[in-house]
């Protein structure tokens, strides 16, 4: 039986990928660290594309200032 969903806290994230562009090589540090490469290139988009809002946790966006603001008038 499969284990299920696994999380990653931020820092271990944040970890990951600096290690993976220090080293240059996403594949191993995703090896030594028994994950799937494939995460570590989603995180380092995710990073470079929302870099301050980036690993929010569990699925849920991270909303800055001016979301958050617009989200709250369109709720009222």
């Amino acid at each position: 039986m499969g284990r299920g969903r696994r999380y990653y806290s931020k820092e271990f994230k944040l970890k990951a990928v600096e290690l993976s562009n220090v080293r240059g090589n996403a594949r191993e540090i995703a090896e030594e660290l028994g994950i799937k490469a494939d995460l570590i290139y989603r995180w380092r988009k995710e990073l470079s594309s929302k870099s301050h809002l980036a690993f929010s946790g569990k699925g849920n966006a991270q909303l800055s200032k001016e979301q958050m603001e617009l989200k709250q008038l369109r709720k009222k």
